[in-house]
């Protein structure tokens, strides 16, 4: 390969790397041809599947950072760069692993840390973005169903308030007529009555007191007509 070519090859490698959430080393020694395709066609759009050189794959992942590639570098090398749910491409690749023991998983990196083999197969045993949305808005829903559910139920609590009151309104008038103020009414009514009757009663008294004066009237008068015998 030209030298040209070899910086083109490493450059390509090295904006994989810095484009993608992760990637995962395999060695591929072993599967053929149509395998290959098969594994490229099961990861989909979610990955690019490519074959690499040891050589030039080292020096992309020191130009994209990564530092952690140098002893994973043997062997026939393919990597998977992962530009969609990294847990989802893990559960693809260790799925076709498990179909196809001629691949290998040696390990990889994600979100800039370094993974070995058995961190990769623990990412691919974790929910899939899909499957946590998919919970997610299954707890939104039931959420909101509550909350629609507890202000259906206001119309109908507060029609069986009215339905109460007008049952209680039914066997007791003052309920709706003014309730805890009636008894009021009815003392100050029983108070004035009273005051009704000791007026009534202080009226004789008046003209009991008026009686003597007006029979001392006559006594005077027979006094001066006996004076003036």
């Amino acid at each position: 390969m030209a030298r040209a070519d070899k910086q083109a090859a490493v450059a390509e490698i090295a904006d994989e790397f810095s484009a993608s959430a992760g990637a995962v080393l395999t060695e591929y020694r072993g599967l053929t041809v149509k395998e290959l395709k098969d594994l490229r066609r099961s990861l989909g759009a979610n990955a690019n599947y490519a074959v690499v050189k040891n050589t030039l794959a080292k020096i992309a992942a020191k130009q994209a950072g990564i530092e952690s590639f140098d002893d994973l570098l043997t062997g026939p090398t393919a990597i998977a760069f992962i530009k969609g749910d990294v847990v989802e491409a893990a559960k693809g690749l260790r799925d076709f692993a498990k179909a196809n023991p001629a691949l290998v998983i040696k390990g990889g990196v994600y979100e800039g840390k370094p993974l070995d083999a058995k961190e990769v197969a623990k990412l691919a045993d974790l929910e899939s973005r899909e499957v946590l949305l998919a919970k997610v808005a299954g707890a939104m829903t039931a959420t909101l169903s509550q909350a629609l559910y507890a202000f259906n139920a206001l119309p109908a609590q507060a029609a069986r308030l009215a339905a109460a009151l007008q049952e209680k309104a039914a066997n007791d008038p003052t309920i709706l007529a003014g309730g805890a103020g009636t008894p009021v009414a009815a003392e100050e009514a029983a108070a004035s009555d009273a005051a009704e009757a000791a007026s009534d009663v202080e009226a004789p008294a008046d003209e009991a007191v008026e009686t003597p004066a007006d029979a001392e009237a006559p006594a005077a008068s027979d006094e001066g007509d006996s004076a003036e015998a």
